[in-house]
C-alpha cells in the first residue's frame, strides 16, 4: 500500500468525528485508530490550597444529594453482570420480543440478553433464578466488563 495513501487517510481521519478506519486493497490492509490502547499517562497538576476547599465542599455535598427521597434507586436482589465488553441488545433482532421483561419470572439458564462483541453475538444466560426487578442498560448501548446489567429477586 502506498505511504501517500496512509497519510491521506490519517489526515481524512483526523479531520473527522471517525475514531477509527480499516482499508483493505488486495493482500495489504491497514488500520488507523484515534483511540490509543496504552492508557494515558498520568499529569500531575498542583492545585493552590485555596482550591481545594471547595472541592472538598462538593464532593461531601454529592453523597446527600443522592440519598434524596424520589430519587431512582437500584433494587435489591442478585445482580446479572456483564460477562465482556460490548453492545447490550435486550433482543436477538429489532422486529423481535425482548427475551426479558421487568417483572417476569426467569430460571437458571433462560437468556437474558445478548452482548456483540467483535462481531459475535453472546447470549447471556440467567445464573440465577426469580423474578426480572430491573434492567439497568438500555437497549443498544455499550457495557463495560463487570457492568451491572440485570437485576434478579
Amino acid at each position: 500500500m502506498d505511504v501517500r495513501k496512509i497519510k491521506k487517510l490519517i489526515d481524512l481521519l483526523s479531520d473527522s468525528d471517525v475514531a477509527e478506519i480499516e482499508i483493505k486493497e488486495g493482500d495489504d490492509s491497514v488500520r488507523i485508530s484515534r483511540i490509543s490502547s496504552t492508557p494515558p499517562a498520568p499529569v500531575a497538576v498542583a492545585a493552590p490550597m485555596t482550591a481545594a476547599a471547595p472541592v472538598i465542599a462538593a464532593a461531601s455535598q454529592s453523597p446527600a444529594t443522592a440519598d434524596k427521597p424520589g430519587e431512582d434507586a437500584v433494587p435489591s436482589g442478585h445482580v446479572v453482570e456483564a460477562p465482556m465488553v460490548g453492545t447490550f441488545y435486550r433482543a436477538s433482532s429489532p422486529t423481535t420480543k425482548s427475551f426479558v421483561e421487568v417483572g417476569q419470572t426467569v430460571k437458571a439458564g433462560d437468556t437474558l440478553c445478548i452482548i456483540e462483541a467483535m462481531k459475535m453475538l453472546n447470549q447471556i444466560p440467567a445464573d440465577a433464578s426469580g423474578v426480572v426487578k430491573a434492567i439497568l442498560v438500555e437497549n443498544e448501548q455499550p457495557v463495560e466488563f463487570g457492568q451491572p446489567m440485570i437485576i434478579i429477586e
